[in-house]
């Protein structure tokens, strides 16, 4: 049997991605805070990533998912290696990769922080799940922080000596943060005393870092009612002096979850007694500064779906070359036994193929939502910043949603190649498939992302799916073997868009019964335009190549065998018409 706890990069298909299907490089040239990245350096971290995770990450993942986290009496130990490897990751810089030279950064492409992420995840999601919140923190700190604020913080955070989390869910108030009752009372000398409790705080508390910054959702006296009314503070664990020195602050941790997966990861529920604290943007605007900061979690989210379905294939076709069992009806070349491996039977090439192309299309989307928000916030023209932060908008949804979903479907499918042995632990497929399940439901539930994209981006939104559209037709108007089936589609997809919108008008139920359907719609034709693009873009290139031969393979598989699905999803949109009776 092979290494379960090995995990290989997917640095070719990375480099294709990076460098010929979305030509990033060429984009870079273009911004003055990335003229200096190009191909060669991209390639030089992802595979630097990749040694760091192979050889740091994944020989602790199993073992890390066995032990657990410990709680005693107030503090948490996290399993053996993981806070080792967390210095590690912090001495190579990691932290740094995609922030702002001026605090500290490194100040690289947030695309290539999104290829360390996927690789992260692939190879131990419980020990990202205590920096996945850490460059959204930067980033909500960068650009809504007071001076002072980012003086004492940001350093501190952008080069990992102090971990963040996002204190939002309370026991009575989850996806509907209006509902929170956590208090926030000004104090003389301008801090607030914070008071009230969270629960599913990652990483609340841990034994990597000697401080932890919690970011705390809260009312001030003054608030009006609902999501209206919320503020964002700064809670250290313990408040740093000038003489460098620390002040315990009132903020404790209760205890930890005991989870179906991502057990390496400490899961607290937080009490904060007058804690103080220090508001982070407007008061009663404590949502708009979050924003930034959930936009890129979303995105690091729906990357972990990616990395799921990544090991998962790795680990499914590893299997499935080794296992020897009956006779394939078509035998490979040579063969002479009584069995042959699994890998040569048709139904397990099926799965093996499912897994790859939903890996290689969801790579190769997702690296797009990255770059887009790159582009974003630093292309050079005032109108390519709009075109791709609407662009950023519609993708994000579709990634943290439809990514997450594929990954927990793809890993109970890899299952299904093990048989029997992939309900065993020491073959990790099974924790996979745990780990894989929570990536549904938080940092906004997938039915959220869902209302998100149809009710308030494509219904209200000023263009709709337009800007989406418009990119899907510019592929297929250009010469290629899919073009015609991806026009097809983006026709199909914008009449039903236009139907939802005109009976949503004499329906408001209509957006909700629809919605998570209408995603999966827009996520399976998305995934054809990727692989339309990738085959064209590797016949271009090479059409000899074994790697672009494979390419081409698997955009005529898609093709033929997934996108049919969307089909499905059209029926189901289509239905959502009929109003659903109480149960």
């Amino acid at each position: 049997m092979s290494d379960p706890s090995h995990y290989t990069p997917p640095l070719a298909d990375m480099a294709f991605v990076i460098e010929h299907w979305l030509n990033a490089p060429a984009d870079w040239q273009r911004i003055a805070a990335f003229e200096a990245v190009d191909a060669d350096t991209a390639r030089m971290v992802c595979e630097a990533a990749g040694d760091f995770c192979a050889g740091q990450l994944a020989p602790i993942n199993s073992s890390g998912d066995v032990q657990g986290c410990i709680f005693d009496n107030g503090q948490v130990r996290t399993p053996e290696g993981f806070a080792a490897a967390y210095r590690a990751y912090v001495a190579a810089g990691w932290p740094a990769l995609a922030c702002d030279p001026e605090v500290g950064g490194q100040g690289l492409p947030g695309l290539l922080d999104a290829a360390l992420n996927e690789m992260i995840a692939s190879s131990n999601h419980g020990w990202a799940m205590y920096l996945g919140i850490l460059h959204g923190a930067y980033a909500c700190l960068h650009a809504h922080g007071s001076e002072a604020l980012k003086a004492r913080y940001l350093p501190k955070l952008v080069s990992g000596e102090w971990l963040p989390t996002m204190c939002l869910t309370e026991p009575q108030a989850g996806s509907d943060l209006g509902l929170l009752r956590t208090q926030a009372v000004p104090a003389e000398d301008g801090s607030y005393r914070i008071s009230g409790n969270k629960i599913f705080i990652s990483g609340g508390e841990q034994d990597w870092t000697d401080n932890i910054v919690h970011l705390v959702l809260a009312r001030l006296p003054d608030a009006p009612p609902g999501t209206k009314g919320i503020s964002l503070f700064l809670v250290p664990k313990r408040i740093p002096q000038v003489d460098g020195s620390f002040t315990p602050n009132a903020v404790f941790c209760d205890g930890i979850e005991k989870k179906m997966g991502i057990k390496a990861s400490a899961t607290c529920a937080m009490r904060f007694e007058q804690a103080q604290g220090w508001l982070i943007g407007q008061p009663h605007r404590g949502l708009a500064a979050m924003f930034v900061m959930m936009n890129s979690a979303r995105l690091h989210v729906g990357l972990q779906g990616l990395g799921h379905a990544e090991m998962a294939y790795q680990l499914a076709l590893a299997y499935a070359r080794e296992r020897q069992q009956m006779r394939a009806l078509v035998r490979p070349v040579g063969a002479l036994g009584a069995a042959d491996a699994i890998v040569h039977h048709a139904p397990m090439r099926r799965i093996l193929w499912d897994l790859r192309v939903w890996t290689e299309g969801m790579r190769a989307l997702g690296y797009w939502c990255g770059h887009v928000i790159d582009l974003a916030a630093q292309a050079p023209d005032a109108g390519e910043r709009t075109r791709a932060g609407a662009l950023a908008a519609l993708l994000t949804p579709v990634v943290k949603s439809f990514f997450t979903e594929r990954g927990f479907q793809l890993a109970s499918d890899a299952l299904q190649v093990f048989g029997g042995y992939g309900y065993v632990h020491e073959y990790r497929i099974e924790q996979i498939l745990r780990d894989s399940r929570i990536a549904m439901i938080y940092e906004g539930t997938n039915q959220i992302q869902a209302l998100d994209l149809l009710q308030r981006k494509v219904l209200s939104g000023p263009d709709g799916l337009a800007p989406l559209l418009e990119v899907f037709a510019a592929e297929a108007a250009l010469p290629s073997a899919h073009a015609a089936s991806l026009q097809s589609w983006c026709d199909t997809l914008a009449q039903a868009t236009h139907a939802l919108a005109q009976d949503a008008a004499q329906d408001a139920e209509l957006p909700a019964r629809a919605a998570e359907d209408y995603l999966r719609l827009v996520g399976t034709v998305a995934l054809a335009y990727t692989w339309c693009r990738a085959a064209r873009v590797a016949q271009a290139l090479d059409p000899a190549h074994p790697a672009h031969a494979q390419k081409r393979e698997g955009a005529r598989y898609f093709f033929d065998y997934v996108l049919p699905g969307a089909a499905h999803w059209l029926r189901l949109v289509q239905a959502a018409r009929h109003p659903v009776a109480p149960v």
